[in-house]
């Protein structure tokens, strides 16, 4: 909502944040995101405006070098030059005066009410631009306390209780973001003595615009054109890498997909084994089918319980529909290896029949540039005892370097499993004993009719105590939005089996674009 009133006040339509609602509130990641980590917004001050110059825009038309430079098809590359060459908007009209505005951003952990965040804007409010003659006296350094010139631009408050015992505990949570504009002396004079001031030294307090496609009607690929903008402004990739990003927006899709999924007899026998988890209750048997998406890059797996009586565990992969066009794959040699002895040490009990089901939990990873593009698992019989194993299946890049360093999602390093004594040491030294947060959860922007799937059964899965379900997917929202699964291994975690996925940034070693020149005028 209150993006969408930024944008009018720009004359801008939609709900995309525009750089100022994101300079405003210093909102630095992707829309979703941001949105899923903020509980509310607000905004409280003062804006004189002393004119106004605006251009007619019926009048605006861009040159036939800028319309020549719209590819006609889904071209990243070229896509990318557009965008970092003539922008995405064009400014059409200036508001001059200075304004005084509180920016107030409630984070998803504050535990303060609605009614709580107003009152606290209006009490700043109230100390900032009046005294008890209407008028304030107080400048805008002393309203929040002295602070060095490094701190001025950014002014972070917490609530807190008089008792500085509980000062940790009730910290709520408030980003206090105080802006001017215009105006002598930003920083030092009171908020009456700053008004008197905005006349002689006005500075730009608002703008008007466009967006650059309303001024392409007619011109072939400027609906892919709008595409790449949208992107780009809802997830704000870094612009170097705005290339790489737009290459690997493309659709998405589960392999095996629902209607392939047997729900009722089968006249052929599926590959399955069995995993005996408990004395009593349903059997989770294992599908030892291959998942194989072909040359396409994947970028999620999750396990699922398929049958009718959701008690068969498989492996599922989120893949892109085709392959970029920067990326070349090849089957991986180390598909054909013999699988190297695993080491004891990764085999760890499941369940009530411990001395009977195992998983390995050891990392399935390629040494190179390769990718996953298939995976199955397999249940391995060593006298009674029965361990499951995850295989995958790699395609390498040809000549690929990688961006960074691959990811684990959910890194074993990260759990760090700490003993009695360490345990007394770290409560003994901390101020208060803290309830973790809860995550927040994703904002979904999805449209479609079941953005999660199918509907899942009323009654719960029985073996869903035995079975972490949860899917492990990077998408556009994770920056810079191009990862892809390099590795995957099983993880037991408080009696349950999921997965902890490696992701990798790979990029075709290209050779350099020629240089174009940037001061091209529209």
């Amino acid at each position: 909502q209150m993006s969408e009133q930024f944008n009018r006040e720009l004359s801008l339509s939609g709900k995309i944040p525009s750089g100022l609602f994101n300079n405003m509130f210093e909102f630095t990641g992707s829309w979703q995101k941001d949105a899923a980590s903020t509980k509310s917004l607000a905004f409280d001050g003062w804006c004189i405006t002393l004119y106004t110059v605006a251009l007619s825009k019926a009048q605006i038309v861009l040159r036939d070098h800028v319309k020549q430079a719209v590819p006609s098809t889904w071209e990243p590359a070229a896509l990318a030059r557009f965008i970092q060459k003539f922008g995405t908007h064009i400014v059409v009209g200036v508001k001059m005066g200075g304004k005084d505005v509180i920016y107030l951003k409630q984070q998803h952990s504050s535990s303060l009410q609605a009614v709580d965040v107003q009152k606290r804007l209006k009490e700043m409010s109230d100390r900032r631009f009046l005294d008890a003659n209407g008028q304030s006296d107080i400048s805008f350094r002393d309203a929040y306390g002295k602070e060095d010139k490094s701190d001025r631009r950014e002014q972070r408050l917490r609530f807190v209780e008089s008792s500085p015992l509980n000062s940790y505990a009730s910290k709520e949570d408030l980003v206090v973001l105080p802006r001017r504009r215009g105006g002598r002396d930003k920083d030092m004079l009171s908020h009456s003595e700053w008004l008197n001031s905005v006349q002689a030294e006005p500075d730009v307090i608002s703008m008007s615009f466009i967006p650059i496609t309303s001024l392409l009607n007619g011109v072939p690929g400027s609906g892919f054109l709008n595409h790449a903008i949208n992107l780009y402004l809802r997830y704000k990739p870094p612009i170097e890498e705005l290339h790489q990003f737009l290459e690997f927006q493309l659709p998405r899709q589960w392999a095996p997909v629902y209607s392939d999924l047997p729900l009722g007899p089968q006249r052929k026998k599926q590959s399955s084994a069995s995993l005996p988890v408990n004395f009593i209750g349903p059997t989770l048997y294992v599908c030892t089918n291959m998942v194989d998406v072909g040359k396409r890059p994947i970028t999620g797996l999750r396990l699922f319980l398929e049958g009718k009586k959701s008690n068969k565990l498989a492996i599922h992969l989120q893949h892109l529909c085709s392959l970029p066009q920067i990326i070349q794959l090849e089957d991986d040699p180390y598909n054909n290896r013999t699988p190297e002895p695993f080491d004891r040490k990764y085999v760890e009990p499941i369940g009530s029949w411990k001395r009977f089901s195992h998983v390995c939990t050891a990392p399935v990873e390629s040494e190179d540039a390769s990718i996953v593009t298939g995976a199955r698992l397999e249940v391995i019989s060593q006298g009674f005892k029965k361990i499951l194993f995850l295989r995958l299946h790699f395609s390498k890049v040809v000549n690929a370097h990688s961006v960074r360093q691959p990811e684990w999602e959910g890194s074993p390093n990260l759990i760090q499993k700490s003993g009695l004594i360490s345990t007394l040491i770290s409560t003994h030294f901390s101020t208060a004993v803290q309830k973790p947060m809860p995550r927040p959860a994703d904002v979904n922007i999805n449209s479609a009719v079941y953005p999660g799937g199918p509907p899942a059964p009323v009654q719960p899965p029985k073996l869903l105590k035995f079975v972490d379900t949860t899917e492990m997917v990077r998408g556009p929202q994770d920056l810079p939005g191009y990862w892809v699964v390099s590795g995957a291994k099983l993880h037991l975690e408080r009696g349950k089996i999921s997965l902890r996925v490696r992701y990798s940034l790979l990029t075709a070693m290209l050779p350099d674009d020629e240089d174009y020149p940037l001061d091209d005028e529209f």
